[in-house]
């Protein structure tokens, strides 16, 4: 489930994660609030999910967040 994110997706939940607002993460990453979006749906659709907080709960529960940082596949990277 979590393995289909794409590395995009995964910055783009670290950051909602951090609270960081549809509008925030399109500053952030330099891309528009519309692709945030469709991209937010896209991870919710991945996750089976309904909403933000529970994509965010998924992946901790999963252990791609942990102590701020994402962590995929044993590689911990800072964002």
């Amino acid at each position: 489930m979590t393995d289909r994110l794409t590395p995009r997706e995964l910055e783009v939940l670290y950051l909602i994660a951090n609270g960081y607002s549809n509008l925030e993460v399109a500053r952030t990453l330099y891309l528009s609030p519309h692709t945030i979006k469709v991209m937010v749906t896209g991870i919710l659709r991945k996750l089976g999910v309904k909403n933000r907080t529970h994509a965010v709960f998924v992946a901790s529960h999963k252990g791609l967040l942990r102590n701020g940082t994402l962590t995929v596949k044993g590689i911990k990277q800072k964002f």
